[in-house]
């Protein structure tokens, strides 16, 4: 087997081992989003669209990867005039975004190969799903083909705090309260070590916004949000 099978191999392993975590924890996902991190997500969101909007003329096509439940593809759609598209891997998570916004279009497919020509979307956003990707380059790579020329990226993330004292509490609540609460009340306590394993193993925010400047992308800007436990990078397609 070559390097190039064995990366795949790798990456298809990755993928599997992700879309399985999701599906097994899918039917109380939006409970403990909300739950876990005291509704303060359902704020993040909100900034995405508030730094969106002025990106979209009429009737803008916006693609939504990784959308899972379909938390962040529905508040785009609310606030703005926005056509929104949403794309994940896990169909579980799909079925629930469907049921929730049965006018939003849902596809089930991978952030690594999007389904789409290139330049078809006025706009694209990601939230807490590039860390999930086997290659985060790979992952902006697509993000930049999709995108039409001067298009909007937005990408929501969970980030490494800039405050000494609010990194420490974070570091002990990620690795020592979440697993327990978030094991105990979904059934699954892998899916809640993973989440600060995953974090950690992230690029802060000054490296992803070096990552998407690698990638093409220009205007490149980050926005810590409730101190950096997540950050909010934006940038367009040259």
């Amino acid at each position: 087997m070559g390097l190039t099978d064995s990366g795949q191999k790798d990456s298809t392993d990755h993928a599997r081992r992700v879309r399985d975590m999701f599906a097994r924890i899918s039917p109380r996902y939006d409970l403990l989003n909300h739950l876990l991190s005291a509704n303060i997500d359902t704020r993040w969101r909100r900034r995405v669209v508030q730094k969106l909007q002025p990106m979209l003329a009429e009737n803008a096509l916006v693609l939504d990867v990784g959308c899972g439940t379909g938390d962040l593809s529905i508040a785009i759609f609310e606030k703005t005039a926005a056509r929104v598209v949403g794309i994940d891997f896990c169909r579980p998570m799909l079925q629930i975004a469907k049921g929730k916004a049965p006018r939003l279009k849902f596809i089930e497919g991978d952030a690594l190969r999007l389904p789409f020509a290139d330049a078809t979307f006025d706009a694209v956003t990601i939230g807490f799903a590039l860390r999930n990707l086997s290659s985060v380059e790979q992952g902006l790579a697509e993000l930049h083909r999709v995108l039409k020329p001067h298009g909007g990226l937005a990408i929501l993330e969970f980030s490494q705090p800039s405050v000494p004292v609010v990194r420490q509490l974070v570091r002990f609540y990620y690795w020592r309260l979440l697993p327990f609460f978030g094991g105990w009340l979904s059934g699954s306590r892998h899916a809640y070590q993973y989440l600060p394993d995953s974090i950690s193993k992230f690029p802060n925010q000054e490296k992803l916004a070096g990552m998407m400047r690698a990638a093409n992308f220009i205007e490149v800007d980050f926005e810590n949000l409730s101190g950096g436990i997540a950050a909010l990078h934006l940038g367009r397609r040259i």
